[in-house]
């Protein structure tokens, strides 16, 4: 009997032990009656798309499509009436209409101004439509790691609580001193402050992605998905050939052609417009009428636009250059990612492989000694700790894995991943 309820606490902490290691692989509970339906990674970014901030930029496009028809509006004419004198008999009465005549291409010139206004709202559309996603690919993941990461806690307060009970019975039965008993305690304590900030962190990320996605972060109830799975990404120079379409160049290439077009408008502007004149006169004096024909020319002697034209080619200029900026920077941001992901990707395979299965034996086979007399309670602690740390280092790559991989996307978009529709398949992983 003596040998059977020793061996009782070592296997229930093994077990106990195993719970906590497979626990993340374990997927979610059933979604009770009444709760919201789980959102995957699609759902959730259709609903950010769906959200004001992107609907503003699509009023935007259509707000720059109508300045295109106005752009390419004539002219109105102009009716003008005049009446020479007062007196009925000697006065003269002129009617006509002025037609001003734009040279020098300004109406084309105007037309590619708004055009390019088109293009500017267009790229910055999809510039946040690339943005959001990848902010959403952050968000979703941070949730699922952060649930992971609470439920690690709530498995290190179990074991703490059993380490609690196995100090306790070794205190009774006086073959360890109180003080192992009061640092067990000390730990669940540790334990449940470790399970709150890990509420915390949960809640947290709730928030940014129901900011996000346009949801309360408690009616936010993610499909179950294990979120250890990492997509494999294109090489290096695959991913860089694609940059020009990322988020920060398009929208330096749009201001770029939109300044391009604010030239030819400035230049096209310092040839004056003409203004032809027709209309009848009627002469109360002679007792006729006759046509009056009219040309209005401005004379370019004191403002030839200069200053309008240098203006605009000095920002053209400053636009190339942050468009090359731009891509650079892109190129370097991508760059950075691409290799924040390998880190983390390689730490994640690490820890997963070497690390995890050392320090959950470690533990084990340290509880099993504790209770034979072979090791101190100190000696649980550390192995305990050491388990937990590795566990929370887990989590903390993978998070930072997807961070990185939602950074490669922001850059590099649909030429991210090696397989096509990649995210798709993740979200069915088990």
């Amino acid at each position: 009997m003596t040998i059977r309820s020793k061996r009782m606490p070592t296997l229930a902490a093994i077990s106990i032990l195993v719970w906590c290691c497979g626990v993340a692989a374990e997927p979610l509970p059933s979604v009770a009656p009444g709760t919201p339906a789980p959102i995957d990674l699609q759902a959730a970014i259709r609903l950010a798309l769906e959200q004001p901030g992107l609907r503003a930029a699509a009023y935007e496009v259509a707000a720059s499509e109508a300045a295109v028809d106005q752009a390419g509006r004539y002219p109105n004419p102009e009716l003008e009436y005049l009446r020479e004198g007062q007196q009925a008999g000697t006065r003269t009465t002129t009617v006509q209409i002025n037609q001003p005549i734009e040279l020098g291409g300004k109406r084309r010139a105007r037309l590619a101004l708004a055009q390019g206004g088109v293009t500017l709202a267009r790229g910055e559309l999809a510039a946040q439509r690339q943005d959001i996603r990848s902010d959403v690919i952050a968000g979703y993941y941070a949730v699922l790691v952060a649930q992971e990461r609470q439920q690690l806690a709530q498995s290190l307060i179990e074991l703490a609580r059993r380490g609690v009970d196995v100090a306790s019975k070794r205190v009774a039965a006086g073959k360890i001193s109180p003080i192992d008993e009061t640092k067990a305690r000390l730990a669940a304590v540790d334990a449940s402050v470790e399970l709150s900030q890990a509420s915390g962190e949960l809640a947290i990320a709730r928030t940014k992605l129901g900011a996000l996605i346009g949801k309360r972060a408690d009616a936010i109830t993610l499909a179950a998905h294990y979120p250890e799975q990492l997509p494999d990404v294109k090489p290096l120079a695959a991913l860089l050939a694609a940059v020009g379409d990322s988020a920060p160049v398009q929208r330096a290439r749009g201001h770029l052609a939109a300044q391009v077009a604010q030239t030819d408008v400035e230049r096209a502007a310092r040839i004056p417009d003409v203004t032809v004149s027709v209309g009848r006169q009627r002469d109360d004096e002679a007792r006729r009428r006759q046509t009056v024909v009219g040309l209005s020319v401005p004379l370019p002697l004191f403002n030839r636009n200069g200053g309008n034209l240098s203006a605009a080619l000095r920002r053209s200029d400053k636009a190339h250059e942050e468009l090359a900026a731009a891509q650079v920077s892109a190129a370097s941001d991508l760059e950075n990612a691409y290799t924040r992901y390998a880190v983390a990707r390689n730490e994640v395979a690490l820890l997963r492989q070497d690390v995890l299965p050392n320090a959950s034996s470690a533990y084990a086979l340290t509880l099993k000694g504790f209770e034979f007399g072979k090791f101190s309670y100190l000696d649980v602690l550390d192995a305990q700790r050491t388990l937990f740390q590795s566990r929370s280092r887990h989590w903390n790559a993978l998070l930072a894995a997807w961070r990185a991989f939602a950074d490669i996307e922001r850059f590099a978009g649909a030429a991210t991943t090696t397989t096509q529709h990649r995210s798709t398949e993740l979200e069915s992983h088990p």
